[in-house]
């Protein structure tokens, strides 16, 4: 089973995949470790990507998704997979497939993009990940202003896990 776990910047999709990851015992991929040098320096700059830029990352983490369903190794996945079309290119197996949207008020995103450091996705591009979000209607939904011993909680409620 693939469990991915998306939103935007600062939901703290890598805090709570990896710990979700872990109390299952299952690997942990997060999406954005593969995203091209190019991607990563556009973002860095401040700049959002397009369409176009994500395209080819979107078809690694699918060929990523594939061969641990192929190999049936149950996958934890963070990626923000903001559109529909792009959580369609990764959805391999909807049958073996789970979604998990964390969700937060905008101050809190903000105030974690504020605290955080080392990461390339600068807290400016906030706005424009909200505004390219499009909500997914067949995910779990699951507020991410608990500390993340309590959403992993939940997730693994939500999903029977």
């Amino acid at each position: 089973m693939v469990v991915i776990v998306m939103g935007v910047s600062g939901a703290g999709k890598t805090t709570v995949g990896k710990a979700l990851a872990e109390s299952l015992g299952w690997r942990f991929l997060d999406a954005d470790d593969l995203h091209p040098q190019s991607n990563v320096a556009k973002m860095a700059a401040g700049v959002p990507l397009t369409d176009e830029d994500r395209w080819p990352w979107l078809d690694l983490v699918r060929g990523q998704l594939q061969t641990a369903l192929e190999r049936g190794e149950d996958l934890v996945l963070a990626s923000s997979a903001l559109k529909r079309a792009y959580r369609d290119q990764l959805e391999v197996d909807p049958k073996r497939t789970r979604w998990v949207y964390l969700n937060a008020p905008r101050a809190v995103l903000a105030s974690r993009l504020a605290k955080r450091h080392g990461h390339f996705m600068p807290p400016s591009l906030l706005d424009s990940q909200l505004a390219t979000l499009e909500v997914p209607t067949q995910a779990l939904e699951v507020d991410v202003s608990p500390p993340p011993p309590e959403v992993v909680a939940r997730i693994r409620e939500g999903l029977n896990l």
